[in-house]
């Protein structure tokens, strides 16, 4: 399988929330930046992210476009975000009541040994504070 095709297939299976298939496709060390806080190393750091995420929001990527390059270890990906905010995440942001949003985001992947080992995500956070806060 091609890089391209390895992040489509997590991309499906986060959309079907089939959440054993997505982690199958990382790297052991995978290398996880989300667009807030720390830097998590590792399969066991991103399942427990995972797993938080789940719990806090439904979400749903539509509107992708992909972007490789040709030595078939990146891959961009633009989206939009169509959730429901369903747990109050943090202490510091807005309480959760089952808001809706719909947020433009993009992610950028790196693949090693025929695993994605970096995945980076961006969004607008002040948006979707504004967007949930309504």
């Amino acid at each position: 399988m091609t890089a391209l095709d390895i992040v489509k297939t997590y991309y499906e299976r986060f959309n079907s929330k089939d959440w054993a298939g997505m982690l199958a496709l990382l790297h052991p060390e995978v290398r996880h930046e989300a667009n807030q806080g720390d830097v998590r190393i590792g399969i066991e750091k991103f399942t427990s992210f995972l797993q938080h995420m789940d719990d806090c929001y439904d979400e749903t990527l539509t509107d992708m476009v992909f972007f490789t390059e040709p030595n078939n270890k990146r891959v961009a990906v633009e989206f939009v975000v169509n959730g429901i905010y369903k747990k109050t995440d943090a202490e510091d942001l807005p309480p959760a009541k089952n808001q809706k949003y719909v947020l433009p985001a993009a992610a950028f992947l790196e693949l090693s040994d025929g695993k994605i080992s970096r995945v980076t995500t961006y969004y607008n956070l002040p948006l979707w504070i504004e967007l949930v806060s309504k």
